[in-house]
């Protein structure tokens, strides 16, 4: 009887283990199947978002798309009453030379841009971030947790014709999504303009005077909501310049894309547009976006060009006064239909 009683218990444990190891495969097929699905509607989202940054508005004025919606629909522009100025490069002396404020990866296309986009395709161990502000620039700026800005922009060492023969005048624009640039709890997704070396005559209309003969206006913008740093990897910004036409920028959060869209004529900037700097930066005032220790980020900086080539990956180049604490890595290149430049950066 012993001997009969060990063997099937020993049965029923082979078939128990047979079973547990059967569920065990299922749980592992349907994680497998989740992460597919999850890998495939990420993928969705990213194509979707690229797709809307190259799908023109129908009008001046300021729009959203929701996923998975093909057509810009249009909304409310706001006005900005206070603009703050996302200054030039200011280089402090014996400055540690982490990303931003004239030390940053530009990419420089081969013929004149009338797109780019900027992603950041991988972005981890992010915890925490704060904009915090720089002595160079008067410690100014939109200070605290969670506030940056994302920004898109151009060179500024090209005259074009808004310059209006002002000797020694160049244009600058800025494709921007800042936090709570306006409205507390309420980013802002907006195009600033600058005309640098204006000169001490009146500003056009449309534009103030920053105080040392540059020239600085805003367009209107559209609402977007605050996402926090630890979002990053799914936020994209575009900007597009059509000669005779409208300038765009193009933000986009994973789920919804929101565009502002204005006359080109305000800077002229599809004539001279030839480098594109794309970084997550202090939050206005030249400030500075602090993260925390262990943060890596991979920036992303593709072009329309009108060609297949490389793009020149320019370094210690860069436009914005404002600044990140994190120390870039290694440039790469790529031609193609969507040529670009790609970088890290990390702490």
């Amino acid at each position: 009887m012993t001997p009969r009683k060990i063997r099937s218990s020993h049965c029923r444990l082979q078939i128990a283990a047979a079973a547990l190891l059967c569920a065990c495969c299922l749980a592992s097929a349907a994680a497998q199947t989740r992460d597919t699905a999850a890998d495939a509607d990420a993928a969705a989202r990213e194509s979707w978002g690229a797709f809307m940054a190259h799908y023109p508005q129908p009008d001046a004025g300021c729009f959203t798309a929701t996923y998975p919606n093909l057509f810009w629909e249009q909304v409310e522009c706001k006005i900005l009453t206070h603009p703050l100025v996302h200054p030039t490069v200011r280089k402090p002396q014996n400055a540690e030379q982490t990303a931003g404020n004239g030390n940053d990866y530009v990419a420089e296309a081969a013929g004149l841009i009338s797109e780019t986009l900027g992603t950041f395709p991988k972005a981890t161990g992010i915890t925490s971030e704060k904009s915090v502000g720089v002595p160079e620039y008067g410690d100014g700026g939109i200070l605290g947790a969670n506030e940056y800005s994302i920004q898109l922009n151009t060179q500024f060492t090209s005259t074009s014709a808004a310059c209006a023969g002002h000797s020694g005048c160049t244009v600058w624009q800025q494709f921007i999504y800042a936090t709570d640039y306006e409205t507390k709890g309420e980013a802002a997704v907006f195009m600033q303009y600058w005309l640098i070396g204006w000169g001490r005559s009146r500003c056009p209309s449309g534009f103030g005077s920053d105080g040392a003969g540059d020239c600085y206006g805003n367009s209107n913008y559209v609402a977007a909501p605050d996402i926090k740093a630890t979002g990053l990897g799914s936020l994209t910004l575009a900007g597009t310049a059509t000669k005779g036409g409208n300038d765009s920028v193009v933000f986009h959060n994973g789920s919804t894309a929101y565009s502002v869209s204005g006359a080109d004529s305000k800077l002229d900037i599809a004539t001279v547009w030839k480098e594109s700097e794309y970084n997550i930066v202090g939050d206005a005032g030249g400030s500075e976006a602090v993260f925390n220790s262990g943060t890596s980020i991979t920036v992303k900086v593709a072009l329309t060009d009108g060609s297949t080539s490389a793009p020149t990956c320019v370094a210690n180049d860069g436009t914005t006064g404002e600044s990140n604490n994190l120390n870039l890595g290694s440039c790469s290149t790529a031609g193609g239909s969507s040529p670009y430049i790609q970088f890290t950066e990390s702490n």
